[in-house]
């Protein structure tokens, strides 16, 4: 049998990818994948689309979502596999993310128009259509609109996490992240851990109920990955991994990029079958 891979790291236009969940399963058989898992940030919507097209196409797709949290002064971003997505619990929890999401923007262009960039609000929620906004979709309308020349210098100039048009964002604690994901069936996983420079973190976090850890990642080297594999063996986490796609938004990023052995999915699997 030939081997099988999956990516398990994929955003959706239903967050701040440029992909549609169709698009996005059409991506993955190019690529030849066996299974995907949409993570999109703060919201589920795109979820079952990608289920109900994946099984017409042979792609397996997992439920997943990506939880922003903060732990002093540092972000923490938190994937939750194979939760619960119709959980009422969880909706109305993301639906409250969704409304501070929007304040957020409008708070983010008033600070840009002090800066001399009159970047209509409008003009960002009509990137987002229907989806969870975010910055990303701030700098896709500044480059759209001509003030900057790409995504990059967006995020580094203006909105960037020390940038003079910065607001930060409704962040759960990391327990609070890890509580929802496990109480709605979930595997809790630290997303592309190199970002947080700080392994002794790691620790608080298992102990907090971290399942696992992205150990396979685009801007991880391979001293990172082992790295990351041998912390996971040591502290019995669950290994994942992921190209972290947004599609159009993040060209860089393709899907498929990172493809990890379809064995860790089902440990994945497994360990959800323990936590039943």
């Amino acid at each position: 049998m030939n081997p099988k891979f999956a990516d398990l790291h994929l955003h959706t236009h239903f967050s701040d990818g440029t992909y549609s969940p169709q698009e996005l399963i059409l991506q993955a058989l190019k690529k030849g994948l066996s299974a995907i898992s949409v993570v999109d940030h703060d919201t589920v919507g795109g979820i079952q689309p990608a289920i109900d097209i994946g099984k017409f196409n042979g792609i397996e797709v997992l439920p997943g979502i990506e939880l922003t949290a903060e732990y002093e002064g540092t972000e923490i971003h938190i994937l939750g596999y194979l939760l619960d997505y119709q959980d009422s619990r969880l909706i109305e929890k993301l639906n409250t993310l969704k409304e501070n999401r929007v304040e957020r923007i409008y708070k983010i262009t008033e600070k840009l128009n002090g800066l001399g960039i009159k970047l209509n609000p409008d003009a960002v929620f009509s990137m987002a259509a229907k989806g969870i906004v975010g910055r990303l979709h701030v700098a896709r309308a500044m480059v759209k609109e001509g003030f900057v020349g790409s995504t990059f210098e967006a995020f580094k100039k203006y909105i960037g996490d020390t940038c003079p048009a910065y607001i930060s964002g409704f962040k759960f604690t990391p327990d609070e992240a890890l509580s929802l994901i496990k109480n709605t069936g979930g595997i809790p996983v630290l997303a592309h851990p190199y970002i947080i420079k700080n392994d002794e973190l790691i620790l608080r976090f298992i102990d907090a109920g971290l399942l696992g850890i992205e150990a396979y990642y685009p801007e991880h080297t391979q001293s990172m990955v082992n790295f990351y594999l041998d912390f996971a063996k040591k502290h019995n986490l669950l290994v994942t991994g992921g190209s972290d796609c947004h599609g159009d938004a993040k060209p860089e990023a393709k899907i498929g990029s990172i493809k990890i052995p379809y064995a860790l999915v089902e440990e994945l699997k497994k360990a959800k079958e323990r936590l039943s």
